[in-house]
């Protein structure tokens, strides 16, 4: 029982480590990871059994997946300035933005 329980707390820290290093665009895949984790241990502590753990962990990275999608942030467009609050403009007279992370 004390093997069981390190070996699946070594296992959750492992996941939640490697979660942690996505980028933002990657929430998804740091979602499934997780929820997986977390459903195969509920999964495991509900049932008792092989098949409790492997629903738990599809139902749970399934749900974390969509989870971690649905909260990832969006990108959005500014116009680039100059020093004197100017807008700046390219060579055909077009606007000069750049992307970056919506607050």
């Amino acid at each position: 029982m004390i093997k069981r329980l390190s070996l699946a707390a070594v296992l959750t820290v492992t996941v939640l480590t490697l979660a942690g290093c996505n980028t933002p665009e990657q929430r998804a895949l740091g979602g499934g990871a997780i929820g997986a984790g977390v459903g195969a241990l509920a999964g495991q502590a509900i049932g008792g059994n092989t098949g409790s753990t492997v629903a738990g962990a599809l139902i749970g990275g399934v749900a974390g997946a969509a989870l971690g999608a649905a909260t990832t942030p969006g990108r959005c467009v500014y116009q680039q300035y100059d020093r004197r609050g100017r807008p700046l403009y390219d060579r055909y007279g077009n606007a000069r933005t750049y992307e970056a992370p919506c607050n």
